[in-house]
């Protein structure tokens, strides 16, 4: 790796939040993002050229949906028979549902309306095998897990979805289309390669 292209970083406690990673990254030349990730906390990447205090100033708004996802992956670490019964599992699983068809189907619209896309009918499903699936009937069914992962891990599993409505396959076009999509819908640092990586960290409940 070149002088200098490693990220710098500092960490902050909050009383709430916990944890606060700012972290400044080559890769993020012109965009602010960041991710809640179980172990990790919240992590907010930088450009170079920007403060830390920046970093901690555009969490502010977002606040809320950082705590909110810090509380979503603490229930979803929990299973049947390590503190939580079956019917308090099957409450959340339910908030979820709801919560995913209220936030992911107009998304799914949205960036379809976006690219050009024209899908079938989109479900809500809840599977311990995908994250999300297309049909040949261009029928997208989406995983509501996708309510504990990071929002750019979301799009990710959208535009996926919204890509074999072209190719119904993983061939070397597909993958094309879909480097193309994220990298415009989503942005550095976030790549294929990465949502794939962080998409791993979460389990199917």
């Amino acid at each position: 790796m070149p002088k200098g292209s490693a990220p710098k970083e500092k960490i902050f406690i909050d009383k709430t939040l916990g944890r606060i990673t700012v972290r400044k990254s080559p890769r993020a030349r012109k965009r602010i993002s960041f991710k809640v990730t179980p172990g990790n906390g919240v992590v907010v990447t930088i450009p170079r050229w920007l403060t830390y205090r920046t970093g901690l100033l555009f969490l502010i708004p977002r606040r809320e949906w950082a705590l909110d996802c810090l509380k979503r992956q603490a229930e979803a670490e929990m299973v049947p028979g390590n503190g939580i019964t079956q019917e308090e599992r099957d409450s959340l699983v339910e908030k979820m549902r709801a919560e995913a068809k209220l936030t992911l189907i107009p998304r799914l619209r949205e960036l379809a309306g976006r690219y050009g896309f024209s899908p079938g009918r989109v479900t809500i499903k809840h599977n311990s095998s995908n994250w999300g699936s297309c049909s040949r009937l261009g029928n997208i069914n989406l995983n509501l897990n996708l309510m504990q992962v990071p929002e750019p891990c979301r799009d990710y599993v959208i535009l996926h979805e919204l890509c074999h409505l072209r190719y119904l396959n993983h061939g070397k076009e597909f993958h094309a289309l879909l480097d193309s999509l994220v990298s415009d819908a989503i942005g550095e640092p976030w790549t294929t390669a990465i949502c794939r990586k962080e998409l791993k960290k979460y389990k199917l409940i």
